[in-house]
């Protein structure tokens, strides 16, 4: 048992180091193609903090592990949301900018919507799966998702990210991005296989694993990138990693991944998938209590007592 715990660990460590890589890499690669701060921070940032999700997934999807495959993209998609965000608006209420509440924010429970109806296949019916024909649509989304952040940089040319400026020889920057990849490779591989291989020893789902350990454990770069986000007092960093993950996460990787498979679902992700809902219209009705367009400490507060809470239900029902 604890070599399989070990090697999970050494797992997120090669997925933490992987996307690091793997986003310093690209954004210098960008940088020298004079691609914009806002695309980097909205796009390459986006998806670097996505990719454990992304590797994980990939490999469970291969493997047939369908719960894991939601349960790491649903935990993480709520741990981002009622953690992440807590942690940082306790740290320093966080300011959102109006187009985040009327855009961002409500793209995002758009696609948790749409998640929602084409798991269940509530417009035909047929077994409930993200078959490769979901997968296809929400690869389609997720373009036109990358066509209004292009868009939106026509409109509004602040910089979200600032990157190094000076330049970085070709030779680091494809060595970056060579080894994120690997390490990525590696870091999902012996966290979906020691996952499944604990879950089974100790007689719990693979649903609750995914929801819970390996949803913290692939999380971990969002975690990272909002609280520094936060201590710098920067919210739009703060908030923007995390809507822009949550996006990326439904329509890109569970899209990419029933494309590679179609992937079964159980209806049980409804409650899970309901509460980031709830937490999302949450968060939107947050902007407009107390100081009009701020995550305050006490809303914070309330999310993280929350997500406590749930978690603590979910580990209950299997003991």
């Amino acid at each position: 048992m604890i070599t399989p715990a070990l090697l999970v660990v050494l797992g997120f460590a090669c997925l933490i180091f992987g996307g690091n890589w793997l986003v310093d890499g690209a954004s210098a690669l960008a940088k020298r193609n004079n691609i914009s701060d806002l695309v980097i921070g909205l796009t390459i940032v986006s998806f670097g903090t996505s990719a454990p999700e992304l590797v994980v997934n990939l490999m469970a999807s291969f493997d047939g592990h369908s719960d894991i495959v939601f349960g790491n993209i649903i935990g993480s998609n709520n741990f981002n949301l009622f953690v992440i965000l807590g942690i940082s608006a306790l740290i320093y209420p966080i300011t959102v900018q109006t187009t985040t509440i009327r855009r961002e924010i409500p793209i995002s429970l758009v696609a948790t919507l749409v998640l929602l109806l084409l798991a269940n296949d509530f417009f035909i019916d047929l077994e409930t799966e993200a078959s490769r024909i979901d997968g296809v649509i929400l690869l389609l989304l997720f373009l036109f998702f990358l066509y209004y952040v292009f868009m939106q940089q026509k409109v509004d040319r602040a910089e979200v990210i600032t990157y190094k400026s000076k330049k970085v020889p070709n030779f680091k920057i494809w060595s970056f991005i060579i080894l994120g990849v690997l390490g990525l490779m590696l870091g999902g591989k012996l966290v979906v296989d020691n996952s499944v291989e604990i879950a089974t020893k100790l007689g719990v789902s693979q649903k609750i694993i995914g929801l819970t350990i390996v949803a913290l454990g692939t999380s971990l770069p969002e975690l990272v990138t909002s609280v520094i986000a936060a201590i710098k007092k920067n919210s739009d960093i703060a908030i923007g990693n995390v809507i822009g993950s949550n996006i990326f996460n439904i329509l890109l990787i569970v899209g990419v991944s029933a494309i590679v498979s179609p992937i079964n679902f159980s209806k049980e992700f409804n409650q899970d998938i309901y509460i980031l809902i709830g937490g999302t219209v949450f968060l939107i009705l947050a902007m407009f209590m107390g100081k009009k367009g701020k995550l305050d400490r006490w809303e914070a507060f309330i999310l993280l007592a929350f997500y406590l809470a749930y978690t603590t239900y979910l580990v209950s029902l299997e003991v």
